[in-house]
């Protein structure tokens, strides 16, 4: 293996073995580059003062140790991932294949990748280097089907379409050969994030991006191996599968796409391949060496198969480890920091003058069921949490820590604290502690709650939902201007009257006016709904 890493890592060593067949190979430095060499694969030519060239990167990438079997599929699917693959020529008879990219870019950004994480193809390890030639030109009457199989994938990546044709669906990718799956989560009783996904299946090869999203009603995502045959392996190890006991259901199918196009990654969609990309929410993007370190951290992580003391499921994922992964996004730790459970959060640096546990139990209820404040009597900048499970107190400490709150950032970590004991029977404690177990204002008490698909980080942008017909957008603006801070945009959903997003011009007025107004009385029996949008106006 350690030869394969340097080998990629360097990414310019020659093999003496780059060779033609049926092609024409065109290089600066040569005086050949119109010769056509004419082959069948078994005796290629190769070309004079080839090591002589200066290692210098390529848009051309010279891939050698192929397994017998493997197709022009699967060699293209190595490059998609990176940019538009422009050409590709096999050389079935040495195991070998040329690939060529549109951009050098995209090529190094392949061999940078591939340095760290070492290719596969149907489980065989290969390697990747960048060819002396800075351009592929195949003489397509002897690479025909190469060709007809760029075109395929090219065709299914454009249209997102099954193809029809024979001549060309015969070469096209069967969903059996592509590399990325699509999955549902059944049975959605816990939040199933980005990073969760990541770290189960990871365990059976490099996953190169993850695209998340919600449709039917259903959690769905799309995620993409560097081999079709992880993906494979994947499918049947995890079909049918309890992310935790009982509930979160993994249906796993193949989809029709063969690459995905990640722009941005944030808690939605990620491309390992590409940490410099930026975050398009709002969020700062992850800084690349966050990134890198990320990518190796969540690849080494592999999850136990065997139980685990505390397990919850055939995937022995604890609640707390998922929670941990959850908050992998960067904003707090690393993922595989257990939180060991732990339900109960301590908060420092509150506004002491401003805060009560009912303010307390708003805000963090976005996160979480929020089961028992108790500011600290003598330290009463101070306080206690008690949330409902483990993977309730890491999502909100990952989403509120550092958060303004009446104008102080608070610091949000997790207590020693088992439990939030509440004052003895006749013990007056001036209202500092506040049993909110039976509130019905808990916002994830119901299995499969669509609250569950809707947790984001506190940002600008509100929704707002069960709004009576009678209120109009005018009393809206007025009504969140009023908790001190500036309305900016505001819009009712199209379809749906009951619902609107409204913009305020900070995250820390949105989330005054969130603490304030959610389960504000609007009249006719409506109490508002106020949650933190992913949407910008």
């Amino acid at each position: 293996m350690d030869g394969i890493v340097t080998e990629v890592t360097v990414g310019v060593k020659r093999g003496s073995d780059e060779l033609l067949s049926g092609s024409v190979l065109s290089s600066p430095n040569s005086n050949m580059s119109s010769m056509v060499v004419t082959a069948n694969g078994n005796d290629s030519k190769k070309f004079k003062g080839e090591d002589k060239m200066d290692g210098a990167p390529s848009r051309v990438l010279h891939i050698r140790k192929l397994p017998g079997e493997v197709t022009e599929t699967e060699v293209i699917a190595l490059g998609l991932p990176f940019g538009k693959v422009t050409n590709i020529l096999m050389l079935k008879g040495k195991n070998q294949a040329f690939l060529e990219l549109a951009t050098e870019e995209a090529a190094i950004t392949m061999v940078n990748y591939y340095s760290a994480v070492t290719p596969h193809l149907r489980n065989q390890p290969i390697y990747i280097q960048y060819s002396n030639h800075k351009e592929l030109k195949t003489d397509n009457t002897l690479n025909q089907r190469a060709q007809a199989v760029l075109q395929a994938v090219t065709a299914v990546q454009t249209a997102n379409t099954p193809l029809s044709g024979t001549a060309v669906s015969e070469s096209a990718v069967t969903p059996a050969q592509s590399p990325v799956l699509r999955i549902i989560i059944d049975n959605m009783y816990y939040p199933v994030t980005l990073d969760v996904l990541h770290q189960i299946f990871t365990k059976f090869g490099a996953v190169l991006k993850i695209i998340t999203f919600t449709k039917n009603n259903q959690f769905q995502a799309l995620l993409q191996y560097g081999d079709p045959v992880n993906a494979q392996q994947a499918k049947l190890a995890l079909d049918g599968q309890n992310i935790y006991n009982a509930c979160c259901t993994l249906r796993i199918d193949f989809s029709k796409l063969v690459n995905l196009n990640v722009k941005y990654n944030n808690d939605k969609s990620r491309d390992y391949t590409r940490p410099d990309l930026p975050s398009g929410d709002g969020q700062p993007a992850l800084d690349p060496a966050i990134a890198a370190a990320f990518a190796k951290e969540t690849s080494l992580l592999g999850l136990p198969v065997a139980a685990v003391p505390g397990a919850l499921s055939p995937l022995a994922i604890p609640n707390a480890a998922a929670a941990a992964a959850a908050a992998a996004a960067g904003r707090v730790g690393m993922p595989g920091v257990s939180a060991g459970g732990n339900t109960v959060l301590l908060v420092s640096n509150l506004n002491e003058e401003m805060v009560t546990p009912q303010s307390l139990f708003t805000l963090f209820g976005v996160y979480g069921d929020v089961q028992r404040v108790k500011i600290l009597y003598n330290k009463k900048d101070s306080a206690l949490i008690q949330m409902a499970d483990g993977n309730q107190s890491q999502l909100a400490m990952n989403h509120l820590n550092g958060q303004k709150m009446y104008g102080k950032i608070i610091r949000v970590t997790l207590s020693k604290h088992q439990t939030v004991q509440l004052p003895r029977e006749g013990l007056d404690d001036q209202g500092l502690t506040k049993d909110f177990g039976n509130s019905p204002l808990h916002r994830f008490k119901k299995p499969g709650s669509k609250n569950f698909q809707n947790i984001f980080p506190p940002s600008a942008t509100l929704h707002l939902s069960n709004i009576p017909p009678s209120v109009a957008e005018e009393d809206l603006r007025t009504l969140f201007a009023n908790t001190g801070g500036t309305v900016k945009a505001f819009k009712f959903f199209q379809r749906d009257h009951k619902m609107a997003l409204l913009q305020m011009a900070t995250v820390e007025e949105a989330i005054q006016a969130l603490i304030d107004l959610h389960n504000y009385n609007l009249g006719e029996n409506h109490h508002l709904r106020v949650s933190f949008s992913k949407s910008t106006i």
